[in-house]
């Protein structure tokens, strides 16, 4: 057996031995394997429950992992991207036996209910299941992983394999709102933070392992490619784990003594893989990638590979002991809570005075990696195509940042720090995502950049640039870019998000606020798009009917705003005239101006937009009379005095039938 063979099976064994070892050492030095004083559920549960959530997690990674690295660096004729598939199908099957082990063994634990074959018992794992919310979890979580086993193995192209990989990162997300994070002051904060580190790690890891199983099926050459390819994904993914990961650790720890317990013992010794493995990765990607052509340099960077395995399964390992390990924070949860901590889970803040309005973070940071990540990507475009001398207007690249800064004010800022307590700061913030956001990001052409900027792939693989192309051609991209369906959606969204159970899912789940959010931005910039747009689209309508479609659409906006101001009830009345604020107007009163901002906002954009297109329909109409001219002059105006022979022609016959 080659060098390269015995890799492939010697890397995996070396991850889950790292991993198993560090559970073992860390649930003996934090207790989470203790056994309890009252209802103990036995040492087989005590010690089964973290390692079936490692197993969950090693194969979450080998799944989503795999599937991530083949759509970015491999291409499906090839027999790795074969690999890759059967890697990611393996680990789907070995999640989804893991997850429904990891939910058995939850619900002894929590019920300290004895297995029996009676039917009692069954009765109860039954209503745990689908009765309680922890229940339902790893039961959506159990019955996704089947289903992405069959998949995944069913799947052998570009597009099926891109939608498989999606619904393979959207399993994870359930696990991120288990452990301790529902316990903490910071709920929303923690459990968003837990979910993206939970699936940017699983995209590490993952990566990772296949570099080592596709090993053997990779010319020396290509697998170059291969690894610069990965490198980039595992730089972002490294970024994100780790400002991911502080966010949850500060939540958890809420102070610096905490990192003397041994919750902030474990964490320690996850931050100390986590250096770790950046300072491998930056050392292999800055100087042995390449020199992968020599021997020497190929066998040393493979033993790296090894190695930075081995911290992975350590970092592994302490994670799924963290989550049996109760952080500091959750010894010091009140006990008497205020109406509107039922609701929020935190507090009623302080008046929204003018001051607040620029001094008040709420960070969320899924929208802080967004914006972070959208000027970093947009500023490194422009950078390039200046490098090698190509211009790119300097407005476009103000107003992309300030677009971007914007939403990073709506998203972490005052509006989302005041929007579930006041419903014209909520609406407010509707207006800027869905009118003013997009009117700055549009005119940034953002797409054009990147096609401009991305560098051309050649060898039958898909990278940003590819992705992009085969993202704006999709029948789906032709359907929803279309003017009328921008339009229609635009409106239609107001009015069956307000009244409808959307907006109470919205204000009631997390998860239900993070899809408004991209739903009404989304929305906002497809119909933002048709209107005055440079980026490639299939249709777009001439401009006189462009602003009947804007006159339109901004009427039937302002009845909607004025109809909120008309109402007599509160929407959601259990929620906003619940908080028990001492300041600012009445929940009513409130409401109705929240009705004024979305009749009144949205005519300053809607004025911006209308100038827009008629400006660029006057200077469409120069550049066709400039082209025109050009023709003429290219013809010495041959088609004018074929024109006027025409005419000539036509009279001299009227003339001779007419004698």
């Amino acid at each position: 057996m080659g060098p390269s063979r015995i890799l492939r099976f010697a890397g995996p064994a070396v991850l889950v031995l790292a991993a198993f070892a560090a559970l073992v050492a860390t649930l003996l030095y934090g207790g989470g394997a203790a056994p309890l004083v009252i209802a103990d559920a036995g040492p087989v549960v005590r010690w089964g429950l973290p390692v079936a959530k490692l197993v969950v997690n090693l194969s979450a990674a080998g799944m989503v992992g795999a599937l991530v690295l083949a759509l970015f660096a491999l291409k499906p004729d090839d027999r790795a991207f074969e690999i890759a598939l059967d890697t990611a199908s393996v680990s789907a099957a070995v999640f989804t036996l893991a997850s429904a082990v990891t939910g058995f063994f939850t619900f002894v634990n929590v019920f300290n209910a004895a297995p029996s074959a009676d039917a009692l018992f069954g009765q109860q794992l039954g209503r745990f299941l689908v009765e309680v919310e922890l229940g339902r979890t790893w039961l959506i979580t159990t019955v996704a992983g089947a289903a992405l086993t069959v998949l995944v193995f069913a799947v052998r192209a570009w597009t099926t394999t891109f939608l498989v990989a999606i619904l393979a990162a959207a399993a994870l997300v359930p696990m991120g709102t288990q452990g301790h994070s529902g316990d903490l002051a910071g709920h929303d904060t923690a459990m968003v933070s837990l979910v993206i580190h939970i699936i940017a790690a699983a995209v590490w890891l993952g990566g990772l392992l296949l570099l080592v199983v596709v090993r053997p099926a990779v010319e020396r050459r290509a697998m170059i490619d291969v690894l610069l390819r990965y490198s980039s994904i595992a730089l972002a993914a490294f970024v994100v784990v780790a400002i991911s990961g502080t966010v949850r650790a500060t939540v958890a720890l809420g102070s610096l003594p905490a990192l003397l317990t041994p919750y902030g013992g474990i964490l320690v010794v996850k931050i100390v893989a986590l250096v770790g493995l950046g300072l491998l990765g930056a050392w292999y990607r800055l100087r042995l990638i390449g020199r992968m052509a020599a021997d020497a340099a190929s066998r040393r960077f493979w033993t790296l590979i090894v190695l930075e395995l081995a911290l992975m399964g350590v970092a592994s390992g302490a994670a799924a002991a963290l989550a049996r390990t109760a952080p500091p924070t959750d010894a010091t949860a009140p006990t008497v809570r205020t109406p509107a901590e039922y609701l929020t889970d935190s507090p009623v803040p302080p008046e929204l005075t003018v001051d607040r309005w620029f001094t008040s973070w709420d960070i969320d940071l899924i929208w802080a990696f967004v914006v972070g990540f959208g000027l970093f990507f947009y500023l490194a475009g422009v950078w390039r195509m200046r490098r090698r001398g190509d211009r790119w207007p300097l407005y476009r690249t103000i107003l992309w940042v300030l677009g971007m800064l914007l939403l990073l004010w709506v998203t972490c800022g005052p509006v989302n720090a005041y929007q579930d307590y006041l419903f014209s700061v909520h609406m407010l913030g509707h207006m800027l995502l869905t009118m003013a956001i997009p009117l700055l990001l549009v005119p940034g052409s953002p797409v054009t950049l990147a096609l401009r900027a991305i560098r051309k792939r050649d060898d039958g693989t898909r990278g940003g640039r590819e992705w992009i192309l085969w993202a704006v051609h999709t029948p789906f991209s032709k359907v929803v870019t279309h003017p009328v369906f921008a339009a229609a959606n635009f409106v239609a969204s107001l009015w069956i998000f307000y009244y409808t159970d959307l907006f109470r899912w919205s204000l009631y789940d997390h998860l239900g606020h993070e899809w408004m959010v991209v739903h009404f931005l989304v929305t906002g910039y497809l119909f933002v798009l048709s209107l005055i747009g440079i980026d490639p689209v299939p249709y777009r309508f001439p401009h006189a009917f462009r602003l009947l479609t804007l006159g339109v659409v901004i009427a039937i906006h302002a009845f909607f705003g004025v109809a909120i101001m008309m109402q007599t009830g509160l929407f959601a009345a259990e929620w906003f005239g619940s908080m028990g604020r001492t300041w600012g107007p009445t929940p009513l009163e409130d409401q109705y101006i929240g009705g004024g901002a979305a009749w009144s906002i949205g005519e300053i954009p809607a004025l911006i937009l209308g100038i827009t297109v008629a400006i660029q329909w006057s200077r469409s109409d120069e550049r066709m009379q400039r082209s025109s001219d050009r023709q003429a002059d290219r013809t010495n105006d041959a088609e004018l005095e074929e024109y006027n022979a025409r005419l000539a022609a036509l009279a001299e016959r009227d003339a001779r039938a007419n004698r």
